[in-house]
């Protein structure tokens, strides 16, 4: 239905479809006041719209019923704060309705940015660029593993979104797809960011504590004076020992592990024992498969029973190898320069394969080694110079850590 269609049979809407339509951020907060339901019909009320692949902002307004020299109108507001071209399928925006003055406004969320803001008023159409108001919300989040990593944190009172961040910060001590154990116990701060007062999702992780069978695992954010190589993170042990190291334990940071290293495994496609040189993970099909180390792509194109395969060569004498994918990423060819954790292709099951799954496998100097043995070396340590400051970040970091039971604390902008 088109929103003159919609204008005109509709019934005044109620005071909570009001409120429920105008709580989130990517409507402007003039319109989030409280309503009295008598001045109903003098509110603009938002429509979400949708932009599909090849849409212009003026083709869905006129697909939606708005007169053209209104759109144009409108169009021509937004365009001034907003180059249309930016636009991308699936992007949302409101048209703000008013039931007897029609179009009187848009609404344009950019996402993580802010909002395009463009009124009619007294005939006159104007616009600007509110960016979103930045806030966060520091929580310490602390639980047990009952079952999926992410059902545990909610459990916790953490957000879903909380067991990635973690994945993230012990990518090159743990494998999450192997290594973790029912009863295992996690203490996690980090901080909510928050746009105009809706929540986001987590920002930054800046200290963890992981028991893992019956060892701790401990994480502390530190910013050093110059960026990790191929990444941001830069988190460093109790002892100031930096975490990440030449090799993540895992090309994907969630999946479950279908088959192992084993010189003699039963192939289930040729019906017959023969060497199996990698660890089968399962996944879906277009999982993003990351690069375990910094690297050179070898070659990315079809090789024989392993499909679409990518192979990097590493330092120190190390070759990887990406098995059965369904695509390779963008700029993913011979020659290129791969960092660690880049997206390199995607899970699939081409060659000879039974189902969607990654083989991963590791080279050391010509020969096949087992990818869950490998011995990986850490990154250079900090300087000494910046060891005192470290270590009293690291005490106040714990201190958090241990300052009570599970709740929200104050943080900083």
């Amino acid at each position: 239905m088109t929103f003159l269609g919609w204008l005109a049979i509709r019934p005044a809407p109620s005071l909570i479809e009001v409120n429920a339509a105008v709580s989130g951020s990517a409507v402007d907060d003039d319109l989030a006041f409280a309503l009295d339901p008598m001045a109903l019909d003098r509110v603009p009320f938002p429509l979400e719209h949708e932009i599909r692949r090849g849409d212009t902002l003026d083709g869905v307004l006129l697909r939606a019923g708005v007169p053209e020299a209104e759109l144009r109108q409108a169009s021509a507001a937004v365009s001034e704060v907003l180059d249309p071209r930016k636009l991308r399928a699936r992007d949302s925006f409101y048209s703000m309705v008013h039931r007897d003055e029609g179009l009187v406004g848009i609404r344009l969320p950019r996402r993580g940015q802010g909002v395009v803001v463009a009124d009619r008023n007294h005939g006159a159409w104007t616009s600007r660029y509110r960016p979103y108001r930045r806030s966060h919300i520091r929580r310490l989040v602390r639980g047990e593993l009952r079952g999926a990593l992410e059902s545990s944190i909610r459990r916790a009172g953490g957000p879903a979104s909380l067991a990635e961040s973690m994945a993230r910060v012990l990518q090159w001590d743990l494998d999450f797809n192997r290594d973790l154990r029912v009863g295992d116990r996690f203490e996690i701060l980090f901080d909510e960011l928050l746009l105009d007062g809706q929540v986001q999702g987590v920002d930054q992780v800046h200290a963890l504590r992981y028991r893992n069978r019956e060892r701790w695992l401990e994480a502390y954010r530190f910013p050093d004076e110059e960026p990790a190589e191929g990444g941001s993170n830069r988190y460093y042990d109790a002892d100031g020992q930096p975490l990440q190291r030449q090799f993540l334990r895992s090309p994907l940071p969630y999946s479950r592990v279908t088959s192992r290293f084993s010189l003699s495994r039963f192939h289930p496609v040729l019906k017959r024992r023969m060497p199996h040189y990698g660890v089968d993970y399962g996944a879906p099909v277009g999982t993003p498969v990351r690069a375990t180390a910094n690297g050179t792509v070898v070659s990315a194109g079809l090789r024989g029973g392993g499909g679409r395969t990518v192979r990097l060569r590493h330092a120190n004498g190390y070759l990887t190898a990406y098995l059965h994918l369904s695509g390779y990423a963008q700029g993913v060819r011979a020659g290129a320069r791969v960092n660690q954790g880049q997206v390199i292709g995607y899970v699939g099951s081409s060659g000879l394969s039974t189902g969607p799954h990654l083989d991963y496998r590791v080279q050391s100097n010509g020969r096949w080694i087992n990818p869950a043995t490998l011995v990986s070396e850490p990154v250079p340590p900090l300087a000494d110079a910046l060891l005192p400051a470290f270590f009293e970040r690291r005490d106040a970091l714990r201190h958090e850590l241990r300052g009570g039971s599970d709740r929200a604390l104050r943080a900083g902008p």
